[in-house]
């Protein structure tokens, strides 16, 4: 568990009252479907409108198809994204022409969260809000139900823990995933000014049979990198209806759940990811 001596306000936001599918369709580019660990514009807008104000600098460091750039530009922030993966990163800057128009002052550049204090050395210490999803330090992957009823792999390959790369820090686990994460965090902080913000989207998912305490971790990494945990909101997956939820799971949750509990293990599905809000004080320590 976290070590944290003090509590911190808990929220919960609905994030999913319509689909992803449906949040994107008619704004973001088809090919974004490939990209196997988008974040829901709901979630991304939600976040921007939150912590921060109009003009502030916004960067996600490892922004993938660039959901919260281009949220954070319509509300009229500043925003940096850095993205590892060239491919994904030029898939990023087409969805921000195709959303904001031809000349969007969306700024995408390629380069590595482990290496935040040199790709974006132009503008540590000035940054007001950092938001992020990093890899969940479980296989993610693009869904391909059609071949996988043909016998072959439920993922395409090109689209695994995305990259082939074994570079990738989506491919990081264990020990070399919490070790990296603590230098982009680190990173993070040294981009941030005074009272900025970072706000993290993870989820707990299950690896090797367990659950996978990765907010916890995430907690710990960032208050050891010197950030004071400051909020946790719930932000729901599955849609408010009445009094009930409505998942919507992937077909690899429904099929990695199901196969589970027949094999008696207690899984459920996964309707949340957790907010994690930490707050730069004036120095580390």
């Amino acid at each position: 568990m976290p070590l944290v001596t003090e509590s911190v306000p808990l929220a919960v936001w609905p994030a999913a009252q319509t689909s992803a599918q449906y949040q994107r369709a008619g704004r973001y580019l088809p090919d974004s479907t490939a990209h196997p660990g988008k974040m829901l514009p709901a979630l991304a807008r939600r976040i921007v409108e939150t912590y921060s104000d109009p003009g502030h600098l916004v960067v996600d460091p490892m922004c993938g198809i660039g959901t919260t750039l281009i949220e954070a530009t319509e509300l009229g922030r500043r925003a940096i994204g850095l993205e590892i993966e060239p491919r994904w990163a030029g898939l990023a800057a087409a969805n921000a022409a195709h959303v904001l128009g031809e000349g969007a002052s969306v700024e995408m550049r390629v380069g590595d969260a482990r290496r935040l204090t040199e790709d974006l050395a132009d503008v540590a210490g000035r940054v007001d809000l950092v938001v992020t999803s990093p890899p969940y330090a479980c296989d993610v992957g693009t869904i391909n139900k059609s071949a996988w009823l043909a016998g072959a792999s439920m993922c395409d390959r090109d689209s695994l823990n995305y990259s082939e790369s074994p570079t990738n820090l989506g491919r990081a686990r264990g020990e070399e995933y919490l070790e990296s994460m603590a230098g982009v965090y680190a990173g993070c902080y040294d981009l941030l000014r005074p009272g900025g913000l970072l706000v993290t989207v993870t989820k707990n998912l299950r690896r090797a049979g367990r659950c996978l305490d990765l907010a916890g971790a995430t907690v710990d990494l960032a208050t050891a990198a010197g950030f004071r945990y400051h909020q946790h909101v719930i932000a729901l997956l599955c849609a408010l209806r009445g009094e009930g939820l409505v998942a919507r799971p992937s077909f690899w949750q429904l099929s990695h759940t199901r196969r589970a509990r027949a094999s008696g293990q207690p899984a459920h599905l996964v309707v949340h990811e957790d907010v994690l809000v930490f707050i730069k004080g004036a120095s580390r320590g």
